[in-house]
C-alpha cells in the first residue's frame, strides 16, 4: 500500500465530480456486488485466512529482534543468536510465501469474476437493439466492457484485499505495541497525523497537475490519431500540412513534457520532509525510551523493547493512512460498479417474445398497416406509412435524401420496433415471430458494406458457418467475384484488412452481396446495394440479383432508373409518408414527387450512363 511519500494522487480525497456523482449506497448496491462475489466464497476465505496470518507472521521478526538485542547480545549468547537469527530468516520467508500464495489467490478470483463479468456484458451488449449502437459512443462502449470491467481487478485484489489486509496489520500491531509497552505504544502513535495532514495537501496540488497533465495527453494522442491515421494521413499529404501538424505537436508535445516535470518536481521536497517525519517517531520512541531507562521510571522496559516497539511503529504507519482513505478507496470501487450495473440495466426493448412464432415466409406478403415510427419524443419520422409488397414481387423504395427511406425496411428485421400500427410478414406481426428466426429468413445488402478484419473466406462463413467450398464458389461466381478471387495469390484466404480497407469499394459490395447470396433468405432487402460499383460491374452482377430476387419477396432502395425500371411497383417517401404509388409510367404521368426527382436524379444519371 502507498505509503508517506507515495501515492500523491487523488487517493486521500474525493474531487468535485466525484463527490457530485457520488453512488447511493443501499443494500441493493452491496448485494448485486456481492452476488459476483459469492460464487467465490471458498476462495475468498482462504485469501481472509492467509492475510490474518500474515498480519500475525509479520509481527514475529520485530519481536524476534528485540530478543537478539535482550537476551543474545546484552545475554552475550552466541548459540541463541545463531537460533534467533534463523528463526528470523525463517519467519520472514514464511511471510513472504503467505504473501505469495495470498497474491495468486487474489489475482485467480479477480481475474474469474472479470471472465464472467466480460461475458455477461458481451452478451447483453450482442442483444442490445441497433438504436443503442447508433446512439451511443463506440469509446464509451468498448471503455466499460474493457476498462471498467477490467478495473474490478483492482477493486478485488486491492481494494478489498487492502482493507481486510490494514485492519489486520493494525490490530495485531496494536495488541502488540501495548502488550510489550504501552508507554511507547502512545508515543509511537502520536507522529501519525503529521504524517496524513501534509500528504493530503501535497496530493491534492499533485492531482490537478496529474488531471492537466492527462487532459495535454489526450490531446497529443488526438492528434496523433487524426494525422497518422490511414484518412489522416492521406489528408495531410493532399494538403501539404506536413510541416504545420509537425508544429503542432511539437507545441502539444512541450506542454506535456511541461506539466510531467511540474508534477514530478510537486512531490519531491514533500518526500523529503515525509521522510524526516517518518524518522522522527522511532527517535521520539529512542527519547522516551531512554529517558525511562535512564531515570528508572519503568524497570520492566529493555532495550530490546525499545528495538521491537521502532520496528513495530514503522509498519503501522502505512495501514493506517490507508484505513484512514478507506471511504475514498469504497466510494471509488462502488462508482465503479455503478457505471458497469448503467449498462447492464438499460432496457432492450426489442428481445424475441417466448414462444416466438415461425412461420413459413416462403412467397409471404410484407404488410404495413399505418405504421408511425420516431428516433425520439420530438419528431415523427414516419407518418402513416400503409402499404402491401405481395409475396414474390420486388419493390422499389425512392425518395430525397433523409425521407426515411432505409428507416421502412429497418422495421422489417426488427431493427427498430414501430410505435404505432403494425408491419406483418406471412400475416403474422413482426414482434410476435421468434427474433432469430426472423433475421435468418431476412438477406441485408447495405450501402455501407462492412466487413470484419479477416479473410474472404472468414467474411463469407459469417453468412453459412457450415458452406462447403462448392457453395462459396457458387456465391463469388453468381456476385461476379470469382475473378477477383481467382487472382489473388491468397485466393479465399486474402486478408481484407479492417473494414474491407484493401478492397474497392466495389469488391467490398460484391463480397456482401455474395455473403447474402450464400445466406440464401427468403426475403431480400437490398439498401442502396450497387451505389459501390461502375455501370459495367453493376450490369454483370443485376441479372443475378435478378435470378436471386426470383420468387423471393423483395424491397430495393434505389438510386439507379435501370433498377428502378425493373421493380414490379414504385413506393415514393416524402416527409415520413408514402407520397405516391405506381409504375414508373404512370408517376411520370401523375407529374408528382417522383417526376422531380426523375428530372433532378435519375435522367441525370441515365444520361451519364448512356455517355459512357
Amino acid at each position: 500500500m502507498p505509503g508517506p511519500g507515495r501515492g500523491l494522487g487523488p487517493r486521500g480525497f474525493l474531487t468535485e465530480e466525484e463527490k457530485k456523482n457520488m453512488p447511493k449506497v443501499n443494500g441493493a448496491l452491496l448485494g448485486r456486488i456481492l452476488g459476483y462475489l459469492k460464487p467465490y466464497s471458498l476462495q475468498f476465505l482462504l485469501v481472509f485466512v492467509t492475510i490474518l496470518l500474515s498480519a500475525v507472521v509479520g509481527l514475529l521478526p520485530s519481536i524476534i529482534t528485540g530478543r537478539i538485542v535482550d537476551e543474545a547480545l546484552v545475554g552475550k549468547n552466541m548459540r541463541l543468536l545463531v537460533q534467533l537469527l534463523i528463526m528470523a530468516f525463517v519467519t520472514l520467508t514464511a511471510s513472504q510465501v503467505i504473501s505469495v500464495l495470498e497474491s495468486y489467490i487474489n489475482a485467480w478470483i479477480s481475474q474469474r469474476i472479470i471472465f464472467d463479468m466480460k461475458n455477461q456484458m458481451y452478451d447483453h451488449l450482442q442483444h442490445m437493439p441497433h438504436a443503442f449502437f447508433t446512439s451511443e459512443k463506440q469509446g464509451d462502449i468498448i471503455t466499460r466492457m474493457n476498462t471498467d470491467i477490467s478495473g474490478v481487478s483492482s477493486v478485488i485484489s486491492g481494494t478489498l484485499s487492502s482493507i481486510v489486509s490494514n485492519i489486520a496489520t493494525v490490530v495485531t500491531t496494536l495488541v502488540a505495541l501495548f502488550t510489550m509497552s504501552w508507554k511507547l505504544a502512545i508515543v509511537g502513535i502520536v507522529v501519525i497525523p503529521l504524517l496524513i495532514l501534509p500528504t493530503k495537501s501535497v496530493g491534492k496540488r499533485r492531482y490537478q497537475l496529474l488531471t492537466d497533465s492527462q487532459a495535454k495527453n489526450d490531446e497529443m494522442n488526438q492528434l496523433i490519431n487524426e494525422t497518422l491515421s490511414v484518412s489522416g494521413s492521406l489528408l495531410v499529404k493532399l494538403f501539404t500540412r506536413e510541416q504545420k501538424e509537425y508544429e503542432r505537436f511539437v507545441d502539444v508535445n512541450e506542454e506535456v513534457t511541461q506539466l510531467a516535470l511540474k508534477e514530478q518536481n510537486s512531490g519531491r521536497w514533500f518526500r523529503v520532509v515525509m521522510g524526516m517525519f517518518t524518522q522522527l517517531g522511532p527517535l521520539l520512541i529512542y527519547f522516551a525510551g531512554g529517558y525511562l531507562i535512564i531515570s528508572q521510571a519503568d524497570a520492566g522496559l529493555t532495550v530490546g523493547t525499545i528495538t521491537a516497539t521502532v520496528s513495530l511503529i514503522n509498519r503501522l504507519y502505512r495501514p493506517v493512512e490507508s484505513l484512514l482513505n478507506i471511504h475514498v478507496d469504497f466510494t471509488r470501487s462502488l462508482a465503479l460498479f455503478t457505471r458497469i450495473f448503467e449498462y447492464f440495466d438499460m432496457p432492450n426493448p426489442i428481445q424475441s417474445p417466448e414462444n416466438g412464432k415461425k412461420p413459413d415466409v416462403t412467397d409471404a406478403d410484407i404488410v404495413y398497416e399505418h405504421v408511425r415510427f420516431s428516433y425520439d419524443s420530438e419528431k415523427e419520422l414516419l407518418r402513416d406509412i400503409d402499404f402491401t409488397v405481395p409475396g414474390g414481387k420486388m419493390y422499389a423504395i425512392v425518395g430525397p435524401s433523409g425521407s426515411g427511406k432505409s428507416t421502412v425496411v429497418n422495421l422489417i428485421p426488427r431493427l427498430y420496433d414501430v410505435l404505432g400500427g403494425r408491419v406483418t410478414v406471412a400475416g403474422v406481426d413482426v414482434r410476435d415471430f421468434d427474433l432469430t428466426y426472423l433475421r435468418s429468413q431476412i438477406g441485408v445488402v447495405t450501402q455501407d458494406s462492412y466487413l470484419f478484419n479477416g479473410t474472404i473466406r472468414d467474411n463469407l462463413l459469417y453468412a453459412k458457418e457450415d458452406a462447403t467450398q462448392e457453395e462459396l464458389d457458387a456465391a463469388c461466381y453468381i456476385a461476379n467475384l470469382s475473378d477477383f478471387i481467382a487472382n489473388q495469390p491468397e485466393g479465399y484466404e486474402t486478408v481484407v484488412g479492417n473494414r474491407g480497407l484493401k478492397l474497392s469499394g466495389g469488391e467490398k459490395q460484391r463480397l456482401s452481396i455474395a455473403r447474402v447470396i450464400l445466406k440464401d433468405p427468403k426475403i431480400l432487402i437490398l439498401d442502396e446495394a450497387t451505389s459501390a460499383l461502375d455501370s459495367i460491374t453493376e450490369n454483370a452482377i443485376q441479372e443475378a440479383l435478378e435470378a436471386l430476387m426470383e420468387g423471393r419477396t423483395s424491397i430495393v432502395i434505389a438510386h439507379r432508373l435501370s433498377t428502378i425500371l425493373k421493380a414490379d411497383r414504385i413506393l415514393v417517401v416524402k416527409d415520413g409518408v408514402i407520397a405516391e404509388s405506381g409504375t414508373h409510367e404512370e408517376l411520370l404521368d401523375a407529374g408528382g414527387v417522383y417526376r422531380e426527382l426523375y428530372e433532378t436524379q435519375f435522367r441525370k444519371i441515365l444520361e451519364m450512363e448512356g455517355d459512357k
